[in-house]
């Protein structure tokens, strides 16, 4: 999760009239925390640490209202997509867990990688 951090860290920049290239990238990695969020607190592991990262992702954009609310918007998504799904975790929620694991590392290296300075 600290390469999320770093890729969000290095391209906090004011909004522009423009979405930037990385957007959607941004976007779908605060989806990817909102269902983490959800699957590793079904699956035993208590607390916001997944809110936390996305409390940092919002820290390091320094997003305006409207971009701060796409953000949010992303992660209650990924969220509520495994909310009305799974009620106990499953080794499908856990494989899950794992293949959302890696799309968000993979997005985040991706992120720092293509558009860092």
């Amino acid at each position: 999760m600290a390469m999320m951090l770093a890729a969000s860290a290095v391209l906090a920049a004011p909004a522009r009239a423009v979405e930037a290239p990385f957007e959607p990238g941004l976007l779908r990695l605060a989806e990817v925390l909102g269902s983490l969020h959800f699957l590793r607190n079904l699956c035993g592991e208590k607390g916001t640490q997944w809110r936390g990262e996305m409390e940092k992702l919002l820290q390091a954009e320094n997003p305006s209202p409207d971009r701060r609310a796409r953000f949010i918007a992303s992660f209650n998504r990924g969220y509520r997509s495994f909310d009305g799904t799974y009620t106990a975790c499953t080794p499908s929620a856990t494989e899950a867990i794992g293949r959302y694991m890696k799309e968000g590392e993979a997005l985040s290296r991706d992120i720092a990688s293509r558009y860092g300075n």
